[in-house]
């Protein structure tokens, strides 16, 4: 008698996989892709420092502030921007980032003083406000939590993938693009790597669905079972005001904890070409070859640690432990720095350590808020944490003019990840582990 149901569960286990996998498929190339590109954009600026501070005579002080000063434009415009996204679909709303953001990284390639370079890059922190909270909402419409995880983290590959695809690319075309036209190797960089974001924008426009209702490509049984998980998974979320959002204690120490791990996050990927060139390498294009090794390996860790945290259903400690180990990588970088493939060992395990924070660190607000709620309040931790990413290379770069070495400041990098492991394990066990 037991045989009947245990073969219709098995029917339909296979079905819900099978319909899941198509969902990835359809859903992640698309929006990794996006994602590559948005960061690539938001981060190449560490390349084009190689050329650009000699040029342009920028300090590293200076430097430092425009490579944060992003963050402030993004953070500014970074709530309403996700709120808009709830409202009018994610398809018109990524597009319209995308767009936008695309043409101003190209016109990156103008800078001439300071005061543009800030300019530059506060509105672009204005156009991309919205785009990676916007995705991570988007991705709640479609997963239950138990299987967000992975899916998140496929996503963040992305900034592995930009780091993967970007390093060589950027310093090959600093390289052999210098002069052509009159134009430096940097201004190439930033006009041929933005114009692939105007692109994928018009593709975003055509080919996302905003929601499980509207897409054409499932069948009407895997469009109702997708819907009833995501019910089902909601139920115990409770639909909060964006006021009530904005007051809460949990949402606070969220966008404290993303902070803490954004800071390592955006303090290496400014600063790893000019870590790897104090290491002894010159050259663009090599620095931009090594730099491929810690992203490499960084997709790896996250996908691995992603699968471990949706099977066993444990969210805290898969965040905090890579935390830790992230901050033990960037400390041994400089305790090891005179022997180059130590440091740049100890440097892939401090940005796997960090990259393997991020896609589960969004497992804990997700757990909890929802609808508009959850609009707001993953924008407003994710602009909140976001703002360490004009802090830390501010601050890296004066510690760089103060001492002469990125010494202090990779310190001061490693800190903050510890302190953002210990707040995770603050978080209540039973809000998240689900």
């Amino acid at each position: 008698m037991s045989a009947v149901p245990t073969s219709i569960a098995g029917v339909h286990d296979a079905f819900e996989e099978a319909t899941y996998r198509k969902v990835a498929w359809r859903l992640i190339p698309l929006l990794l892709i996006c994602y590559i590109v948005a960061y690539l954009d938001r981060v190449n600026v560490g390349f084009a420092k190689l050329q650009m501070l000699e040029q342009l005579a920028f300090s590293e002080t200076v430097y430092g502030l425009g490579a944060g000063i992003f963050f402030i434009g993004y953070f500014l415009f970074e709530v309403p921007s996700n709120i808009i996204l709830h409202k009018v679909g994610a398809r018109l709303w990524i597009g319209r980032i995308m767009i936008t953001w695309g043409i101003l990284s190209a016109c990156m390639m103008f800078v001439s003083s300071p005061t543009m370079f800030y300019v530059m890059r506060f509105f672009l922190g204005v156009a991309e406000a919205g785009f990676f909270p916007g995705i991570i909402l988007y991705l709640t419409y479609w997963y239950p939590s138990h299987r967000r995880g992975r899916m998140t983290a496929l996503f963040m590959t992305g900034i592995a993938g930009a780091g993967v695809i970007g390093g060589p690319l950027s310093g090959a075309i600093m390289k052999y693009a210098d002069g052509a036209l009159g134009w430096s190797g940097w201004q190439w960089m930033f006009l041929l790597e933005g114009l692939p974001s105007v692109l994928l924008g018009v593709i975003v426009i055509v080919m996302l669905d905003d929601r499980i209702a509207h897409a054409k490509w499932l069948t009407a049984d895997e469009r109702n079972l997708l819907i009833r998980n995501i019910a089902a998974d909601g139920e115990h979320k409770e639909e909060a005001s964006v006021l009530k959002v904005m007051a809460s204690g949990r949402v606070w120490l969220c966008a404290a904890i993303y902070f803490s791990y954004v800071m390592g996050l955006y303090g290496v990927s400014f600063f790893l070409p000019t870590i790897i060139k104090a290491m002894g390498y010159k050259d663009p294009l090599d620095i931009g070859l090594i730099s491929v090794i810690p992203y490499g390996v960084s997709v790896f860790v996250m996908l691995l640690v992603a699968k471990s945290a949706d099977r066993s259903r444990e969210r805290r400690w898969h965040v905090a432990i890579p935390g830790l180990l992230g901050a033990v990588g960037l400390a041994l970088s400089v305790v090891l720095a005179k022997d180059a493939a130590l440091a740049i060992a100890a440097l892939t395990l401090g940005l796997s350590g960090i990259m393997a924070t991020l896609p589960l660190f969004w497992s804990l607000p997700t757990a909890f808020l929802a609808g508009t709620g959850a609009a707001a309040g993953i924008a407003l931790i994710n602009s909140l944490g976001n703002l360490s990413g004009f802090v830390s290379p501010y601050v890296v770069g004066l510690l760089k003019d103060a001492t002469g070495s990125t010494d202090a400041g990779v310190y001061m990098l490693a800190c903050g990840m510890i302190v953002g492991a210990l707040l995770t394990l603050s978080v209540p066990r039973h809000l998240v582990n689900r």
